[in-house]
């Protein structure tokens, strides 16, 4: 069971603080089972016979008892919060950084919004029931048998009141728990629905705003969250109905306890204070079976969410690694730089033909090799791979003769910098994105870098430099700036390959250029793998790559291919560049 493995998990770290609430909740549970008996003898020791010394030292110690329940269920509650809470904070940061290693395989496959509603609301709900069930369920079924034993022990004769109305609490809960697990998984995939819906939206409200569809956007979120209400309203339903059904049972009890009581203490054979003190146990037990009740309906809620928690954190990246056997004792500043890919093929489970296929290449230290494609041809699957963002499903790559699935993971993000198409920066500075692959580099490495990338002049012209503040994403920057800033992060560390996946997109001509002429300069010992979308980006590197269906149709230079490959001379043609350079 997924709920019982992630609390035998998360919770054996706190077992000290775990015993400490169980000490607290018996022996809070034991002053309430004591105080009845202490009402009733100051009912028939000293309000019967009128006796009040006896009720004065009774009273006193009744007290006592008291105000120290009191102090032992607050401590006990304290403790049980404090316990809750960092149970959820450890699986929380359990959840953040597995999914730092999965691979974008695993990540796509639960989907990022799916993802975000497992760490926040799925975490937040076990945390509830774990919170719950040490400061209720605990103290429940102590007080639930400990009340059964005392009451019984008061009178045995009144007994079958108690027998008459805990099968009425059960067959509720019962029938609930089995109405309420299938809502509970519907109303969790909602969330997560809601959240993918609410993400589209915001990440893509200026295409909203542009085709001025936001009506329909409001009536694709409205729909998806009026089921997200409908099912929330069903299970709310089916929990409020288990107030009555307490309310109706404990009245009947109580009100069967007094009359067939009352006729016991009429024929002398029970006491009023012992009457007084059995009402109480009567109460007592029939509220901890409806504590239990309202935990036994949350379980179901929190056995979905753990078992979409425990999903992920059992989920094994498929880039796991270094595999034994690997060159344990090499290190970055070690690694030369040369690429191989031999017979890479990558397919998508389920897919009826391969995204890559029988892919060959070399790239050695102190060349740049271009590759070209049309869209969805595998130029930007081919960096990834290289990059070890996925690893092939036939073939390999290798990285100085070493597959590069034997590499350590710190080796490789020392060895290879990537420049994704995407350009994302992180909220917090210019510095502390500059500085991710390598914290310790100095303000003049970091301005060398920007130069490299064509961006030190803008940044020397934000109010405060290397330390000016980005947006999370880079929002408050421009797509151009967003593109330099990766390249010249992608620069600080020195790596020696380089992967860059269309970096000159979202430049001009000019400084496009400008760029390629400084990084050629700055990479002249370093292997470099550059995805072109432009003819002229490729005809400046030394070899290039054309794939077309994830098959490499071409390999060599740009005036040789524009000869011999069709597919490249159809895209020069295509940008009316083949005149030009012929």
């Amino acid at each position: 069971m997924s709920l019982l493995r992630l609390l035998r998990r998360h919770l054996a770290p706190h077992r000290r603080l775990v015993a400490l609430v169980v000490a607290l909740e018996l022996a809070s549970v034991v002053a309430l089972l004591v105080l009845p008996l202490l009402n009733a003898r100051i009912i028939d020791e000293g309000i019967v016979p009128g006796d009040l010394g006896r009720v004065g030292s009774a009273g006193a110690v009744m007290l006592a008892v008291s105000l120290a329940q009191a102090v032992v269920a607050a401590g006990s509650s304290y403790a049980g919060a404090a316990v809750a809470a960092a149970f959820g904070r450890d699986v929380r940061r359990g959840l953040f950084s597995h999914v730092g290693g999965l691979s974008s395989r695993e990540v796509h496959g639960f989907g990022v919004p799916s993802l975000v509603t497992r760490c926040t609301n799925d975490v937040q709900q076990v945390q509830l029931f774990v919170l719950l069930t040490l400061t209720m369920v605990l103290t429940a079924p102590l007080l639930l048998v400990g009340g059964v034993v005392m009451a019984v022990r008061v009178d045995v004769g009144l007994s079958w009141v108690l027998l008459a109305a805990a099968p009425v609490l059960a067959l509720v809960v019962t029938a609930l728990v089995a109405w309420m697990v299938p809502s509970s998984r519907r109303l969790q995939e909602l969330l997560d629905r809601t959240n993918e819906v609410l993400r589209d939206q915001l990440v893509g409200l200026r295409v909203v705003r542009a085709f001025a569809r936001e009506q329909r956007e409001s009536e694709r979120f409205a729909g998806v969250n009026d089921e997200l209400t409908r099912v929330s309203r069903r299970m709310g339903r089916m929990t409020a109905a288990l107030t009555p059904v307490v309310v109706v049972t404990t009245s009947l009890a109580v009100a069967g306890v007094l009359w067939f009581g009352g006729h016991r203490v009429d024929d002398g054979q029970l006491a009023i204070g012992s009457l007084a003190a059995y009402l109480t146990y009567v109460v007592q037990v029939l509220a901890a079976t409806a504590v239990l009740a309202l935990v036994v309906v949350m379980l179901p809620r929190a056995m979905v969410c753990a078992d979409r928690v425990t999903a992920v954190l059992e989920a094994r990246s498929s880039t796991a690694g270094p595999r034994p056997g690997g060159p344990r004792s090499l290190v970055p500043r070690a690694v030369r730089g040369a690429l191989r890919v031999e017979g890479v093929g990558v397919r998508r489970p389920g897919a009826d033909e391969p995204l890559l296929h029988g892919v060959d290449l070399d790239v050695r230290p102190g060349e740049v090799v271009a590759v070209v494609g049309s869209t969805g041809s595998g130029k930007t699957l081919l960096l990834s791979l290289l990059a070890r963002l996925l690893d092939p499903t036939v073939g390999r790559v290798l990285l100085d003769g070493h597959d590069v699935r034997d590499l350590d993971r710190g080796v490789l993000a020392g060895a290879v910098g990537l420049v994704p198409q995407a350009s994302y920066l992180f909220g917090g500075t210019v510095r502390s994105n500059l500085c991710l692959g390598r914290p310790d580099a100095s303000d003049d490495e970091l301005w060398r870098a920007l130069e490299v990338a064509q961006a030190a002049g803008f940044v020397a012209g934000l109010d405060d430099g290397l330390d000016a503040v980005v947006h999370p994403g880079g929002t408050n920057l421009s797509g151009g700036q967003r593109q330099r800033l990766c390249v010249a992060r992608a620069l600080v560390p020195r790596p020696r390959v380089y992967l860059l996946d269309d970096v000159f997109s979202a430049l001009d001509a000019a400084t496009g250029a400008r760029l390629r002429r400084a990084l050629r300069e700055r990479t002249a010992d370093a292997a470099v793998l550059l995805v072109a979308q432009r003819v002229d980006e490729a005809r400046e590197a030394d070899r290039v790559v054309v794939l077309d269906q994830g098959r490499v149709v071409g390999l060599g230079h740009h005036d040789d291919l524009l000869l011999t490959c069709p597919t490249y001379a159809e895209i020069a043609a295509s940008q009316q560049l083949a005149g030009v350079t012929a």
